[in-house]
């Protein structure tokens, strides 16, 4: 009788560049050592990541030696000269029997090649609880990888909705686990304000609550309930800096202006231009009174606030908002108007390039770059900042034609509060609009229409979750995944090698791993 072998299935999310099956399997056993072939602190934290995660499922110690002594079951963990084209983040994995090579140009590549071993072994690695198994087996098989985009992120609002730093955390390892790289953090609105910044207190004493928001079913209705104090400490967010760093994630913060701004006029009025009394907004929506352009003040306060978050946040981009700014207060503002005459600005639009081209100037004065969303291309845009283009994909080939850097983020294809399915019966309570798992999967963050000169100025793709309707994390997973998990495809897999088919395939796997994670994904893909 002949016996025909079933082929391996390698159910990997996001897909690999390049795979080649071989013949055998690794096992791990209790004897299993994991060897750091380098030095540095970052690589040995590499090492000792991997044994954390494999440990609670496992039982094995796994120990992190510098040799292997004499092992017959190893994991090597390896900086080493790759090829140049798999830069900072790629990597190689090569599984043989008795030996498993992560090797990569540096330490994020090697994390990355982790997170593909992770998804080798059976789902059952991810339980957070000792499994008995006869066998945890990797199957033989070596892989080239490299992410096709810089930018690969998700953007939390925690201002509408809060959710706070355990919630974030684990937002982050889901984050890791798909090598997604940018968390977008969005600190403040309308409805409140997030973070503590310790010149201006006030901003979570008054900013942080309000009285009431929309009724849960029919927003067009009051709860009645008043909702916070709820913020971040500075400690909080060193905390989540520090935890994104080791899942090599930047969080990039988000600090609203000049419109989204009631929570922080709420605190400080004398910055608006008719100077109040003002109360975080308890309705969704756009607000018509923004930071007010022509005073002073209104800088140095948010200079101010920028210095704290600087401080906080390392990354090279700080987002500044610059949407949906409603200009009224502006056209009939004293201050602002006396602002337009001094420095020869035709209208509020210009106006707002003004504003937005004086904190990229503080932005880039402290070494950092301003990002905003698309709207801050209106009036004109400083040379060195970058832009979300989320209402639709124009903004974003425009910026990118004028040689700025783009992360594009279009409703159409990244909002993940809209609902997933035609029949809204079927679906909990969203935003009006509606994106489907395969049209994310569908969406080629770099336009045809781009020039080829001009296509380096396209870093990224985004998913965004603004919470007007998420009002738990249950919300927030259900309505994350699976479609962070087809973003992440999108972000790290070439056009070419994309299949919706073939991921549908590999996703009926990794939901088995999202099971064990906890996580309360939208089923049904």
């Amino acid at each position: 009788m002949t016996t025909i072998s079933k082929p391996v299935e390698f159910d990997i999310i996001p897909k690999p560049v390049s795979l080649l099956a071989g013949k055998g399997q690794f096992i791990l056993t209790p004897e299993t050592v994991i060897v750091v072939a380098g030095t540095g602190r970052e690589l040995r934290e590499v090492a000792q990541y991997l044994a954390g995660i494999l440990r609670p499922a496992t039982g094995f110690e796994l120990p992190v030696r510098t040799t292997s002594g004499r092992a017959k079951s190893i994991i090597e963990i390896s900086l080493a000269p790759v090829a140049r084209t798999l830069g900072n983040e790629g990597y190689t994995l090569k599984v043989v029997p008795g030996r498993i090579v992560i090797s990569a140009k540096a330490a994020a590549g090697l994390f990355y090649g982790v997170q593909t071993l992770r998804q080798l072994l059976p789902s059952d690695i991810f339980s957070p609880y000792r499994v008995t198994r006869t066998l945890w087996t990797v199957p033989a098989v070596t892989i080239r990888d490299v992410p096709r985009y810089a930018w690969r992120g998700l953007m939390l609002d925690v201002a509408r909705h809060f959710f706070d730093k355990a919630y974030v955390l684990r937002f982050l390892d889901l984050m890791a686990l798909h090598k997604l790289n940018t968390f977008h953090l969005h600190l403040t609105e309308d409805q409140g304000w997030r973070l503590a910044i310790r010149n201006y207190p006030k901003l979570i004493q008054l900013g942080a609550q309000r009285a009431s928001s929309p009724l849960k079913g029919d927003p067009s209705q009051q709860d009645g309930l008043p909702y916070g104090p709820y913020y971040f400490t500075q400690d909080d967010i060193r905390e989540i800096v520090a935890y994104a760093q080791k899942r090599f994630i930047t969080v990039v913060p988000e600090i609203e202006m000049p419109g989204h701004a009631l929570a922080a006029l709420s605190a400080y009025p004398e910055l608006s231009c008719t100077g109040g009394p003002f109360r975080p907004r308890t309705v969704w929506g756009v607000e018509a009174d923004v930071y007010c352009a022509g005073k002073e003040a209104t800088f140095r306060f948010l200079e101010g606030v920028l210095d704290e978050v600087l401080s906080l946040f390392p990354s090279k981009f700080i987002h500044i908002g610059g949407d949906e700014c409603p200009k009224e207060r502006w056209k009939e503002c004293p201050a602002c108007q006396a602002r337009m005459r001094a420095e020869g600005l035709k209208d509020e639009h210009e106006l707002q390039s003004y504003f937005i081209r004086r904190m990229e100037g503080y932005l880039r004065s402290k070494g950092r770059r301003l990002i905003g969303w698309d709207e801050i291309l209106e009036g004109g845009l400083a040379d060195g900042a970058a832009v979300m283009s989320w209402r639709g994909t124009a903004g974003g080939i425009a910026a990118a034609a004028a040689g700025h850097d783009v992360v594009m983020t279009p409703a159409t294809h990244c909002y993940f509060d809209y609902r997933q399915a035609e029949n809204i019966a079927d679906e909990p309570e969203a935003i009006n609009g509606k994106l489907t798992l395969d049209q994310v999967y569908a969406y080629d963050p770099t336009p045809s229409e781009l020039p080829a000169a001009r296509r380096k100025h396209v870093l990224g793709v985004q998913g965004n979750l603004w919470s007007e309707f998420l009002f738990s994390w249950r919300e927030v997973d259900y309505m994350s995944y699976p479609r962070a998990s087809a973003l992440a495809e999108v972000a790290w897999t070439p056009q070419a090698a994309r299949d919706y088919t073939d991921f549908t395939t590999r996703l009926k796997k990794h939901q088995a791993r999202l099971d064990l994670l906890g996580v309360g994904y939208r089923r049904g893909a």
